[in-house]
């Protein structure tokens, strides 16, 4: 019998992601760890928090400093010329106003990963949570056309939700065989074809990266792959797959103090629900 591998699997979804912070600090009240934990786009900060055990930055990140309206929006174009000001975000709202910091995380015990898709390979590589720097995070959350290319020693890392929505397969790939994955959307959601018109602006912004276009174009078919995984580990008594038990005003980008509060509750609220699944899985 093969020994048991515990995963944490975090998918992304913006400012929605107060539910994932919720949810991973009940698993800090709860003392549980993973062998493995794998984090894409907002998922990748969270997991970040999460494995150097910062309820604190888990909390205001999600539902204070994300909701600042100098991070999104006019502003932000104003500023940097994107929709969402990445830099702004880690360097002003996080590292200067509530001191973050990664160096705590060459301590940690659980391998933590972070999906990047580099533009110069066209595909999404896992970077190890232990040797990231700053700059790789920001570019994890970084989301094409919305946020700026990051360049990082010559590689240029977008956001690895272009294709892997959820981590599962990663997971998978890595011998883990008990997964509790997260998600930041309802389980009946259905992801959309992209429009052609964005798949063509996706050409147009990068060159240098004929595969990119390709890769959003077909993103819907990736994500029902991904919950079609999920629902077979399910089945199979392998998986707990925890997501909203309820609807929120929240989206990708956008959400009052006061909504997302209450999305990062009811992450909170829903792993207590699930708190007798989890437990068997994880063999706690």
């Amino acid at each position: 019998m093969s020994r048991l591998k515990t995963s944490l699997v975090l998918e992304g979804g913006g400012m929605r992601g107060a539910y994932t912070a919720g949810s991973l600090t009940w698993l800090i009240d709860h003392d549980i760890e993973f062998d493995n934990a794998y984090g894409i786009s907002t998922g990748a900060v969270h997991l970040v928090n999460f494995l150097l055990k910062n309820k604190k930055d888990l909390f205001d990140f999600s539902t204070d400093a994300i909701a600042d309206k100098r991070a999104i929006g006019i502003r932000a174009i104003l500023r940097c010329g994107r929709i969402v000001d990445y830099d702004f975000v880690f360097d002003e709202l996080m590292v200067a106003q509530r001191g973050f910091d990664m160096s705590g995380l060459k301590d940690i015990t659980t391998d933590g990963y972070v999906g990047l898709y580099e533009l110069d390979k066209g595909l999404t590589v896992y970077y190890p949570v232990k040797e990231m720097n700053l700059d790789e995070l920001k570019a994890s959350t970084s989301l094409p056309i919305i946020g700026k290319i990051v360049n990082d020693n010559g590689k240029e890392i977008l956001d690895g939700g272009i294709t892997d929505m959820i981590p599962i397969r990663k997971s998978v790939e890595d011998g883990c065989n008990r997964h509790l994955i997260i998600t930041t959307k309802p389980g009946n959601y259905v992801r959309k074809p992209a429009k052609p018109a964005i798949v063509k602006l996706m050409k147009m912004t990068y060159p240098q990266c004929d595969r990119i276009s390709h890769d959003y174009e077909v993103r819907h078919l990736n994500y029902q792959d991904q919950i079609s995984m999920i629902k077979d580990l399910e089945d199979k008594g392998e998986a707990v797959y925890s997501y909203p038990s309820k609807e929120s005003k929240v989206t990708r980008l956008g959400g009052s103090k006061e909504e997302l509060s209450e999305l990062f509750n009811l992450g909170y609220e829903d792993m207590e629900m699930r708190k007798d699944a989890i437990f068997r899985l994880l063999g706690v």
